[in-house]
């Protein structure tokens, strides 16, 4: 409610107080209107007045008397280390040490893509159920939740019961993988041996379809959730770190299978690799109630692993192992070590006899060595390290053809490297495409080698049919992790799917919080369906993740050129890192700035420099500028040079002043696009 100025009048019982910054007045009146118009009394103003005696009275006398506290949490309030509306957070979470545990008072609301694991809010916060109201977009179903939190007779529920009732029976996330629904059981003895038989198993769980169920709604930390942390190396010459991470890395694989937990992404969990920070707050920030941590020591062909699991929510230890084995025995000492942590979490791992698959295993140590050398090279996501990736997971098949993680992950570096601009495509996608279809050969049911085949049929064949059933099969094979998630949000996209591409990007939000590609990717997806606002927070958030990462200050520049914000879009793309996408970005802003002169040299050097592989780029600048035939000129080089980026040419913001041209029709036909 920052920037209000009192009222004489006192609040009426059963008022809704509004909490807001100021930068957010416009997002926060369209929730008031909405509320009032439902007959719903809000506190709720928009004068200069700030601070003083007054005021601070008038302000906790509101808190005090209000029925419910709305908290509106967006980028703004993140940003702002200070402001009034901190105080008056302070005051409502001061108000409730009074108030029954389950007692409805608190309702936090997101305007943007901020996400709860990571917003600046108080911890208090993320004991509650987050309403998402898009730019203060009120749906007719959060009206209604908030009437029957402002009725008597639900003034006993808590925020997070409520949340249950109105999202149904299964978020989005548990909707796509058919997770059982039953609570979890304390596990008996034969249950424990049971649990170990499957995990080492490596159990796959089905899928009961792939559709939405409901909106998908952020949650705190589950009781059943967990993050694996990048293991030490405590080893003499510190030379293990690949070991000790691909160790770290293959529990979380293993824990995945479990459909009852809730598993943080690698990428998120490692984040915090070699950052001495207090436990609680990374399990407060990832969004796990669990953590793992551990150490690798390796001498030789001896190696120890101690592992460790803490309760991040105190900080205690729940349970820690040391085990001390030959080398030949990881993978056995990793089976342990799921198998203890079921134990520990007191997991029931559930599923018939039909439902287990073997897991396949190397037949020596070397290819596993291989292997995980093959890990840590590819997780440097940079072109030599994706070239040492690629060399090692073929070592590994070539010591042990039968060992589906390594042709797996060989599959994915051979179809990063044309989709990161490595290689070109026409020479990295039919090798990214041979290498999936041999990782089929050896398991049909690999949620990756199905995966990677989207992944082609959607940058290079524009076969949207085939990613879309790749993707569909891929779920069904178990959880899905960010990366199919990732793929099936794109495959969305592509279709103009806006709606479906947005929840199953926000899904692999909650499995990896903390990877900047997932927020790309939603950027990406909000761009094109005109929600520029939250396109520039996610771009935002992208950068926050990782300051260094390709394309993000691309996807804010051009945020920020569709809200007008030139100047600003120009600094940008001055910072991002890919050189193409920069001189296509100084372009695109150039021309909003009408600086011709410089906007028409960068686009002479970018068709001297980059006509081979940045012929979309081209043309996005021409149909920005209203050049008409010389941007399908360069869509049809585009199409014949199978151009990465574009199978994303629907509803690209920049193609606006072609839409109403018969010729962009006849080329999205080509393109087996809906137009």
């Amino acid at each position: 409610m920052e920037g209000e100025s009192p009222k004489p009048a006192s609040t009426p019982t059963g008022a809704v107080f509004l909490s807001y910054a100021s930068q957010d007045a416009e997002a926060a009146a369209r929730i008031c209107n909405a509320l009032r118009a439902a007959g719903i009394e809000v506190w709720f103003d928009q004068s200069e007045l700030r601070g003083g005696e007054a005021w601070d009275r008038h302000i906790s006398k509101q808190i005090r008397e209000a029925a419910l506290f709305l908290a509106v949490i967006s980028a703004h309030t993140d940003e702002r280390s200070e402001g009034y509306f901190r105080r008056e957070w302070r005051a409502a979470i001061d108000r409730m040490r009074d108030m029954a545990d389950d007692t409805t008072f608190l309702v936090p609301v997101v305007i943007d893509s901020t996400h709860e694991n990571t917003a600046r809010v108080p911890d208090r916060f993320r004991e509650f159920h987050w309403l998402r109201l898009p730019a203060g977009e009120t749906s007719p179903g959060a009206i209604e939740r908030i009437q029957r939190l402002l009725a008597p007779s639900e003034s006993i529920k808590s925020v997070r019961q409520a949340a249950r009732e109105d999202s149904g029976p299964e978020t989005f996330l548990d909707g796509l993988v058919g997770r059982n629904r039953s609570k979890p059981k304390w596990l008996r003895p034969l249950l424990l041996i049971l649990a170990f038989a499957a995990i080492a198993g490596g159990t796959y769980f089905g899928l009961s379809r792939f559709a939405p169920r409901g909106p998908l709604t952020s949650v705190s930390a589950s009781e059943k959730s967990i993050a694996v942390l990048p293991f030490a190396d405590l080893s003499e010459k510190h030379d293990q770190e690949y070991f000790a991470d691909g160790m770290a890395e293959e529990i979380i694989n293993l824990l995945t299978k479990i459909p009852e937990l809730k598993v943080i992404g690698r990428r998120s969990s490692f984040q915090f690799k070699g950052k001495a920070e207090d436990l609680r707050q990374i399990g407060n920030t990832l969004g796990a109630a669990y953590l793992v941590e551990g150490s690798v020591r390796r001498s030789g062909t001896h190696i120890r692993v101690t592992v460790q699991l803490i309760d991040a929510r105190d900080g205690t230890h729940r349970w820690s192992e040391t085990y001390d084995r030959d080398a030949q025995d990881a993978l056995t000492v990793q089976d342990e070590i799921t198998a203890g942590l079921v134990r520990a979490l007191q997991l029931e791992v559930i599923g018939g006899a039909s439902g287990v698959k073997p897991r396949i295993l190397p037949r020596n140590a070397d290819a596993y060595d291989a292997y995980l050398r093959g890990l840590h090279s590819f997780n440097r996501f940079d072109e030599p390290g994706l070239d040492e990736a690629a060399v090692d997971f073929r070592r590994a098949l070539g010591l042990d053809p039968l060992f589906v993680p390594a042709a797996e992950q060989l599959a994915r570096t051979l179809c990063d490297q044309p989709s990161w601009g490595f290689v070109p495509p026409s020479v990295g996608f039919p090798r990214a495409r041979e290498a999936a279809v041999s990782v089929l050969k050896l398991d049909s049911h690999s949620a990756v080698g199905h995966t990677i085949l989207a992944c082609v049929h959607l940058w290079y064949d524009w076969d949207w049919a085939a990613a879309e059933k790749e993707t569909t099969i891929a779920i069904k094979q178990g959880p899905p992790d960010a990366f199919t998630l990732f793929t099936a949000s794109l495959e969305r996209m592509a279709a103009g799917q806006w709606k479906e591409a947005v929840r199953i990007a926000e899904a692999a939000i909650t499995v990896d919080p903390l990877q900047a590609s997932n927020y790309e990717n939603i950027s990406w997806v909000y761009l094109r369906s005109g929600r520029f606002a939250e396109a520039e927070a996610a771009a935002r958030r992208a950068l926050q993740i990782s300051s260094t990462y390709t394309g993000a200050h691309r996807d804010l520049g051009n945020a920020l050129l569709m809200q007008g914000k030139a100047e600003e879009a120009l600094v940008e793309m001055q910072h991002e890192t890919f050189v193409g996408w920069q001189q296509v970005g100084l372009v695109l802003a150039n021309q909003a700035l009408h600086r011709t002169q410089a906007a028409n040299e960068g686009l002479a050097r970018l068709e001297t420099e980059h006509a081979a592989d940045m012929a979309m780029g081209i043309a996005e600048a021409y149909a920005f500028n209203g050049q008409k035939d010389q941007a399908f000129s360069w869509l049809d080089k585009a199409y014949a040079q199978k151009d990465i980026f574009l199978w994303s040419i629907k509803g690209d913001p920049f193609f606006k002043n072609l839409e109403g041209d018969p010729r962009y029709k006849t080329f999205l036909r080509k393109m087996n696009l809906p137009d």
